[in-house]
């Protein structure tokens, strides 16, 4: 009897304190490909019984991290001795639709030089979250910050979210989710993988920049699309939350913008993201 086809692609889902999202998300990762797929489950949290559950009905690996390593950092952690030519780094919040993985690693092996491809993101009502982006440029990224809540429609916002659309063929784009990420494996370990001090927010955002920055394509591939459920976790905490958006977004941008000459950028990026910072904060408290 033959053995069993290797794995051609390792799949990192990336949990804390999970619920019942994780099984749909097990049970519809079956669906999405034809062809063999190794299910690693990285659990940043201290209860493990969900966890180890799901791992054990649909035969996947349970890694344990010795701490809360973040997304960056569990995304890592899975990636760890990895062997296929594929990875995906995921959120356990999704939902895969039927072929949607075998379509991203379709278009991987039709573009050799795709370090990253993300599906089509779609929210629960079909609508399509905003998945791939442009790297924020100081203008662009001020004023999407800015006007994007109460003039949703603004040329800022409009430019850096122009390539989500969930039609045509696959494009390129400057960063792409991290909700659901195909890496190629050679581009993932040329990069060092997530910078682990993003703790949450912006590793995805980062992680596309210095692809690029090393001659890679981050290539968005509105034909393979997953259901995004997302949000519990703003919705169940918001302050941590946003808290943690804006320390990622300032760090990001300030690395960005390091040369010393562009102090005076460093320090409008603090000013405008700390109000915005608190504006955020007083509207989740009310």
């Amino acid at each position: 009897m033959s053995s069993p086809s290797p794995a051609s692609v390792r799949v990192v889902c990336v949990v804390y304190h999970p619920g019942e999202e994780l099984e749909e998300f097990a049970t519809s990762l079956r669906r999405a490909s034809t062809a063999p797929v190794e299910l690693v489950i990285v659990d940043n949290g201290d209860d493990h019984t969900v966890a180890e559950a799901v791992a054990e009905r649909v035969g996947a690996q349970l890694v344990v991290s010795p701490t809360n390593l973040g997304y960056g950092g569990g995304g890592n952690l899975g990636a760890a001795g990895a062997q296929t030519p594929w990875l995906v780094v995921a959120n356990s919040d999704l939902v895969w639709q039927p072929g949607s993985l075998d379509a991203l690693l379709t278009a991987g092996e039709e573009h050799p030089r795709a370090g990253s491809l993300g599906p089509a993101l779609l929210n629960q009502d079909g609508t399509v979250y905003p998945s791939a982006r442009e790297l924020p440029s100081l203008r662009q990224g001020v004023g999407h910050a800015l006007f994007t809540r109460i003039w949703p429609g603004n040329p800022w916002t409009r430019a850096y979210q122009a390539r989500q659309e969930s039609i045509g063929g696959a494009r390129a784009a400057g960063w792409l989710s991290g909700a659901c990420l195909l890496l190629r494996r050679e581009a993932f370990a040329q990069v060092n993988g997530f910078d682990e001090s993003y703790f949450m927010f912006f590793e995805d955002v980062d992680l596309g920049d210095r692809l690029g920055r090393a001659g890679w394509t981050n290539l968005y591939v509105p034909t393979a699309q997953v259901v995004h459920v997302g949000g519990t976790s703003w919705r169940a905490k918001p302050a941590p939350m946003i808290r943690a958006h804006h320390a990622s977004a300032r760090r990001y941008l300030t690395r960005r913008y390091a040369r010393w000459y562009q102090w005076p950028v460093r320090a409008a990026v603090t000013v405008g993201l700390g109000l915005r910072e608190r504006s955020e904060l007083r509207a989740a408290h009310r």
